[in-house]
């Protein structure tokens, strides 16, 4: 048996292996219902634009202070913090094992989000969110393929789940949908440094929370 791991895998890779169709979609409505944002949640998003842009002036941004300064402040105003909602991170989530004819695929994700209220058909918790960052720096086109991996993992047991790809900058969400074939759908990238899709960006993190 070959062993892959997933930080490994091209796109045309995990079409190949898992079967996916890609798909585009130019709308998150009727997907999610995005809510107005209120004033405190406005000025704590322009606090963690503003910070970001100060770093990102300096140079490259690590994935590490990627996660710090906009992936976890976000989530917090989302509301991902909250019950029944719980977050895991990658030292905390077990190497996720994907076994297709010949071919075993191995990885671990950045970031989980699990809605501990509902159970999934083998009895696991609900998969919200999967979330894979890359630093500023990379494309977000380039976390694709490893956040496709893990999604598809999950889509052995839940009709659906989410995923973002992020560079701090640019933040691609992805539905994933079981079915013969599974499907992905890429939604409209969205900016965090562009005030309008800034808004739309926490619009929909709170969404997919509330989901």
């Amino acid at each position: 048996m070959v062993k892959i791991q997933a930080k490994t895998l091209s796109l045309g890779d995990v079409h190949r292996l898992f079967g996916f169709q890609r798909q585009y979609n130019s709308s998150f409505s009727p997907l999610l219902s995005l809510e107005s944002l209120s004033e405190t949640q406005q000025h704590e998003l322009g606090q963690i634009r503003n910070d970001f842009d100060n770093y990102l002036a300096e140079g490259k941004v690590s994935k590490g202070l990627v996660k710090a300064l906009t992936i976890f402040p976000l989530m917090r105003l989302a509301g991902f913090y909250r019950s029944p909602i719980k977050i895991s991170l990658e030292e905390d989530i077990a190497d996720i094992d994907i076994q297709d004819e010949d071919t075993k695929n191995t990885g671990r994700m950045d970031l989980l989000a699990v809605n501990k209220s509902q159970l999934t058909t083998n009895n696991s918790y609900f998969w919200v969110l999967v979330i894979e960052s890359k630093n500023s720096s990379f494309a977000v086109s380039e976390g694709l393929p490893q956040l496709l991996t893990y999604a598809y993992d999950s889509l052995r047991h839940q009709q659906s789940v989410w995923g973002l790809v992020t560079n701090g900058q640019d933040y691609q969400f992805v539905y994933n949908l079981q079915g013969s074939p599974p499907t992905y759908q890429l939604m409209p990238i969205l900016h965090l440094l562009e005030s309008e899709r800034a808004v739309q960006l926490l619009q929909v993190f709170k969404a997919i929370c509330h989901l």
